[in-house]
């Protein structure tokens, strides 16, 4: 069975995230557990956890379908001493702000090496740092979404992250989420090869390391590495790529989340997967 949501708001607090994700009908969600684009946050209080956790109860989303996102701010993979620091502790905090939600997941982009390091450096950095995060937090997944390419982000090939999986010290505490819009940008063509891009996901990497999908059509072709999410169906991946996502039981039983640029037609989005879903 899939279960589909979407990147809904927290404004507010925490609390108010799964109500949003009620209103859209959706049975997983992704949040962000603080401002996304601030370095330091409030520490969430006890009424915002309580009604969190309580809110999620009453709508049956458990902690295997939510899938918080870490700061855009954070660059594991930082050449700079300041934002080596600053990323390191900002992505405690994240996963500590998880722990205390009840939650068993981080996602986040593994980093950047900004052409003032090789690419090898700035994974030995990713990896270093995760490991570091998960010596001082209980419970928490690390999640590596993999990257279009954009800029000096690393993580759109297959083998780097497969690169940092092999150099973290507790396997059971991370994992990978892929999202379709920058999998298809960084030059994996999941339209004509569906089966031998998942083939080459299987064998680089493997679906026992699959925690959740970003399912996001894209504006952008084959190995533009440009990262422009588009609406299901009015991109380049096509309805013929989604209907047969959909029946996939490899992705069954993970969240799977929507980031496409109109909120507004989340709650359609969802139900047009659903309908595809079986047929």
């Amino acid at each position: 069975m899939k279960h589909i949501g979407a990147h809904v708001s927290a404004s507010g607090g925490v609390e108010n995230a799964p109500l949003n994700a009620a209103h859209i009908k959706a049975d997983a969600f992704a949040l962000f557990t603080k401002n996304q684009r601030q370095w330091v946050s409030a520490p969430l209080t006890a009424k915002s956890i309580a009604l969190f956790k309580e809110r999620c109860l009453a709508q049956g989303i458990t902690a295997d379908y939510i899938l918080p996102h870490d700061s855009y701010l954070i660059n594991l993979g930082s050449p700079e001493v300041e934002g080596q620091a600053k990323s390191q502790a900002a992505f405690i905090d994240e996963m500590q702000r998880c722990e205390q939600l009840g939650l068993t997941m981080l996602n986040f982009h593994p980093g950047s090496h900004l052409n003032k390091i090789s690419i090898q450096e700035c994974l030995d950095k990713i990896a270093d740092n995760i490991n570091k995060a998960l010596s001082v937090t209980n419970g928490v997944t690390a999640v590596i979404e993999n990257t279009a390419g954009q800029g000096s982000n690393v993580g759109n090939r297959l083998e780097e992250i497969r690169y940092i999986i092999d150099r973290i010290d507790d396997k059971s505490r991370v994992g990978v989420c892929l999202d379709t819009c920058h999998f298809y940008s960084a030059g994996y063509d999941i339209v004509n090869n569906y089966d031998g891009v998942f083939d080459e996901f299987e064998k680089t990497i493997g679906f026992e390391y699959l925690r959740g999908i970003h399912l996001n059509d894209t504006k952008k072709p084959i190995a533009s590495r440009v990262d422009r999410h588009e609406t299901i169906g009015n991109g380049l991946l096509g309805m013929d790529f989604f209907k047969r996502f959909m029946n996939d039981k490899r992705f069954d039983n993970i969240p799977i989340i929507l980031e496409t640029p109109d909120e507004s037609r989340w709650a359609d989005e969802i139900a047009l997967l659903r309908d595809m879903e079986g047929r």
